[in-house]
């Protein structure tokens, strides 16, 4: 959702490279290529996209790599940047680590609501309430941009806010 949050405001568009397992839009920005990233492979296997990814482009993933992820660990709304950490069971993340290594900054959004009805896997695929989605477009996905910008200008620190 972040990601195609900020391929729409810079106006560009994916398309799928299946070299790269992955949905990809390029866009320049103070002269440097930016790539937009949505790896197709399963959630389990992103790292393998990931690895294709740096290994192709020359990439270093602690310097070059964001990494946005939603995390149930999280409550709704907390946006935490770290430079790299556990993978917290997060079989994603897990993927990556075994892929790329440990260093690479990730942008974690929480998605955790007390009242939800389903077991983990359920609700990560389920759709987001009414209320939850305007939270997000209104609140949560301006200020995770505002990162993904500042990460791009190498402004980019630790840190954890609740934008709620």
């Amino acid at each position: 959702m972040a990601v195609d949050t900020f391929a729409r405001s810079h106006k560009v568009t994916f398309a799928d490279k299946s070299k790269f397992r992955a949905s990809i839009a390029e866009l320049t920005m103070e002269g440097d290529k930016v790539l937009l990233v949505k790896p197709t492979t399963f959630y389990n296997n992103v790292g393998e996209s990931a690895r294709a990814l740096i290994d192709f482009y020359k990439l270093n993933p602690a310097e070059d790599l964001l990494v946005i992820h939603d995390d149930l660990a999280l409550p709704f709304g907390t946006i935490r940047v770290r430079e790299k950490g556990s993978d917290a069971g997060n079989n994603g993340v897990k993927s990556l680590n075994a892929h790329i290594g440990l260093e690479y900054v990730r942008l974690r959004i929480g998605i955790a609501v007390l009242d939800r009805n389903s077991d983990d896997a359920g609700f990560v695929l389920d759709r987001f309430t009414s209320p939850e989605a305007i939270s997000l477009e209104e609140t949560v996905m301006p200020k995770a941009l505002e990162f993904v910008s500042m990460f791009l200008t190498d402004k980019l620190e630790s840190t954890s806010i609740d934008v709620q």
